[in-house]
């Protein structure tokens, strides 16, 4: 027992080393102090379990979903309340919900990773980009942000959703395109801080080029602040997708997704309340998963906290 703690011990002294001896100890270091941060919150690491559980779900569907989410029995189950044979009871089709909503895992992902992979790249490259370069450049590229800013972005989805059509990878797209000011915004606000350092003014005398300082040297910068902004934005995202599958610009049926659900259950609401309220459950939760999550990163990856 002694043995082991002291053996704890030591490696927890490696990694809080003041002067590490390669860059994997400085990396491992970084990484130990920022879970240190993000584990004393609790509510952060519910964020944490709900999203693991979100993911666990949609790769284990096959697995925990009794019935077919697009199949159901018409004549002998439709609009059946909760029981022990449909969890959360069936929808006008005769379509188990609880099946649909354990599929419907995948759309969110779906949704979630393939606009964050979208916009969050576009918005650190505008900002970078505007922030390094200034002038005409920044003004321009920064005023291109103002336009996107300067409309709501469910309506402006809307607006790039109705011009694609319908479909649920139009709405990824859409949805994708009004989510990277934010990210522009901050990565110029990074980058302005960052801009005439001595580091950077550095790797300038060293005769590096625009491209490769703002790419290897100023990009990896903003990423932590970048990644916080995303995963606070996830809710927004699934919200958005969420009320383009209610309007019906969305997935489009029978995809068991968990907008599209809502609105073919908002016929119910009064008499059978469980065809909407348990997609409009699973939302809820998923999305005070990521705000709970992108709190607790906001607090782990801000370097001005002090370590705990």
């Amino acid at each position: 027992m002694i043995a082991s703690d002291a053996v704890h011990l030591s490696r927890r002294e490696w990694l809080l080393s003041d002067r590490p001896a390669s860059r994997l100890q400085a990396r491992l270091g970084r990484a130990y102090v920022a879970w240190r941060r993000f584990s004393a919150n609790r509510l952060a690491l519910v964020g944490l379990l709900i999203i693991i559980a979100l993911l666990l779900v949609a790769a284990l569907a096959n697995v925990l979903a009794p019935y077919s989410p697009t199949i159901g029995d018409l004549k002998n189950a439709r609009l059946l309340p909760p029981s022990d044979a449909h969890w959360f009871g069936t929808d006008d089709l005769g379509r188990d919900i609880y099946s649909r909503i354990v599929y419907g895992s995948r759309w969110t992902l779906y949704v979630v990773i393939l606009v964050a992979v979208i916009a969050a790249p576009i918005g650190l490259l505008v900002g970078t980009v505007a922030g390094y370069a200034g002038g005409w450049t920044d003004a321009i590229l920064m005023r291109i942000t103002d336009i996107f800013l300067a409309f709501p972005k469910l309506v402006l989805a809307l607006a790039f959703v109705a011009a694609l059509g319908p479909g649920i990878e139009n709405a990824v797209l859409a949805i994708a395109i009004t989510s990277w000011p934010p990210y522009a915004r901050i990565a110029r606000a990074e980058t302005l801080t960052v801009r005439n350092s001595d580091y950077i003014k550095a790797v300038q005398l060293m005769g590096a080029s625009p491209f490769r300082i703002v790419l290897r040297h100023i990009m990896p910068l903003c990423i932590s602040s970048l990644i916080v902004r995303v995963t606070l934005d996830m809710a927004g995202i699934i919200l958005t997708a969420a009320g383009l599958g209610f309007l019906g610009l969305g997935a489009q049926p029978p995809l068991p997704e968990w907008g599209a659900m809502i609105a073919s259950g908002r016929r119910f609401i009064l008499d059978q309340w469980w065809v909407a309220a348990a997609p409009g459950a699973a939302i809820l939760i998923v999305s005070l998963g990521f705000n709970l999550l992108g709190d607790g990163l906001r607090d782990a990856l801000d370097p001005r906290s002090g370590d705990q």
